[in-house]
């Protein structure tokens, strides 16, 4: 906590009016409270300079500096002011709905479960290190999630030094590693044209050569109306997604824009709008026939259902409890516009809609122009796939 002086006031007491000085102290749960300490009479001092002169020769301002007390914040209530600080609604960068909840849960089920009790400041970096260890041997976390958590935890510590609760950060001494052993499974042209034949149903289709085409992620796919579709213009507008039964924010504000739509994509789409019983300009470009179109399809359902048993006779290499899905489509047109088009980073970035093009390369392997529009044809073509006439 930084230095404080405090503030003088006149209060009326019994005795006569009082000088008080108030300042802020902060408990054991880490809440800041306000402390009064009487000074004197006002008719004894009648000046504030004279007051002062009093808080100074009783040195107050000494033992209010040194209070022991200053920064004895347990964690728990550390974490829960972090919460509050960068995720409610005060925050200075609003976060999306799915990222509050998943933050929520790393910090109140691991962090708070195992360190809610101990005073912050007197939490050690080797027994920090120690835990983080064990999350992995014990627990099974991948290194990825451990190091999510390291960088939350010391998040927590740099926003309470922040708001003057606590005057170091342990984490910084700490170190983890963040290397991934995931690995996406990627598709050639073939093997997704190969899928493409094999899903009879003109939803289910349309639905895997639109995410192939444009490498929407899921849940942006799952959100789009056919009002999204700008057929003039040849974009594809993603502004939301699907996420627990509603429309969340875009993952990033990167997220929020265009992607390219190809002639020859754009045939299709117009042709499973010709046969889809919900083809106004609000209703879901996939919807869940099921569900009367209320709502799109099942992402999870689909895939399980439809999607994995339609890529292993294609050829696709799929082990007992491999992740994949839709978003293997990303990573494939990705890898593919990349390392065999030779289609420039920056127009693969913008389709990807990445805030950095290291992104891109790292793990995938806004441009709206013609170049964006010419690369998606590419890979269209590569997989066989030619206009459909519209009925």
């Amino acid at each position: 906590m930084s230095y404080q002086r405090g503030s003088l006031k006149k209060v009326h007491r019994k005795e006569g009016e009082t000088w008080v000085l108030r300042y802020r102290v902060s408990t054991a749960d880490g809440r800041r409270v306000e402390h009064n300490t009487p000074i004197g009479l006002v008719r004894k001092f009648f000046r504030d300079e004279d007051a002062w002169r009093e808080v100074d020769r009783l040195g107050i301002l000494i033992r209010i500096n040194d209070a022991p007390t200053s920064n004895r914040i347990r964690f728990d209530a550390l974490a829960e002011h972090y919460l509050k600080a960068d995720f409610g609604a005060d925050a200075v960068r609003p976060k999306s709905e799915n990222s509050t909840t998943i933050m929520e849960h790393l910090v109140r089920d691991y962090l708070i479960d195992r360190w809610g009790q101990d005073i912050a400041e007197d939490i050690k970096p080797l027994a920090i290190q120690r835990w983080l260890k064990s999350l992995n041997a014990e627990s099974k976390l991948a290194w990825t999630s451990i190091a999510k958590v390291r960088g939350i935890m010391s998040r927590i510590y740099k926003v309470g030094i922040l708001h003057e609760r606590i005057t170091k950060n342990p984490v910084l001494a700490v170190e983890t590693r963040c290397k991934t052993t995931y690995r996406a499974i990627v598709l050639t042209p073939t093997q997704t044209f190969n899928i493409l034949k094999s899903l009879t149903n003109p939803l289910h289709h349309t639905l895997v050569l639109t995410c192939a085409a444009t490498a929407l992620r899921s849940s942006e796919i799952l959100a789009l109306r056919w009002e999204d579709i700008l057929w003039l213009e040849e974009q594809i507008r993603v502004s939301k997604r699907w996420i627990k039964g509603m429309d969340g924010e875009t993952k990033t504000e990167a997220s929020d824009g265009y992607v390219p739509l190809h002639p020859v994509l754009a045939n299709h789409l117009r042709w499973w709008r010709n046969q889809t019983p919900y083809r106004e300009d609000r209703d879901f470009v996939f919807p869940s026939l099921k569900a009367k179109g209320r709502v799109p399809l099942s992402s999870s359902v689909f895939v399980a259902d439809y999607l994995r048993p339609a890529a292993k006779p294609a050829g696709v290499q799929i082990h007992d409890g491999q992740r994949f899905g839709l978003h293997n489509l990303r990573h494939s047109l990705s890898n593919w516009l990349v390392n065999k088009a030779r289609v420039d980073p920056k127009t693969v970035q913008g389709i990807l809609r990445h805030s950095r093009i290291q992104t891109t390369l790292d793990l995938y392997t806004q441009n709206d122009g013609d170049e964006a529009r010419g690369a998606q044809g590419k890979y269209l073509k590569a997989m066989g796939v030619t206009a459909k006439m519209v009925q």
